[in-house]
């Protein structure tokens, strides 16, 4: 089972990145996913969640109206489509299968002018 997440990088408040997940190694139709983030000297924080099918999302109240989770099941692909950044969204963000208890390394999202 591997996760690998890409597309951080360092942004400027107010701007936007999408972060990709690829998924392999088991059958990711079959499962929810979520992406977790991790910011500087606090522990870890679910930021959304998805269905299997895709049909329903969960969101944190801290992102909700501004990021967008989605998959492509004929891809093998998670994606986080994050807007209106603002610095309290530093962290590094991972993407996570629940039902295997898996995580990727994670990828370093920085927002600052």
């Amino acid at each position: 089972v591997q996760l690998v997440e890409s597309g951080g990088g360092l942004v400027q408040p107010g701007g936007s990145l999408r972060l990709s997940c690829a998924a392999s190694g088991f059958t990711f139709r079959s499962y929810s996913m979520s992406w977790v983030r991790q910011a500087p000297g606090k522990g870890l924080e679910r930021v959304s969640s998805i269905a299997s099918d895709g049909s329903s999302t969960y969101y944190a109240d801290s992102v909700k109206g501004r990021f967008t989770i989605s998959r492509d099941n004929a891809k093998n692909t998670l994606y986080l489509q994050m807007n209106s950044l603002k610095p309290e969204d530093t962290a590094v963000y991972l993407c996570h299968a629940p039902g295997l208890s898996v995580r990727g390394q994670g990828t370093q999202v920085t927002v600052s002018s």
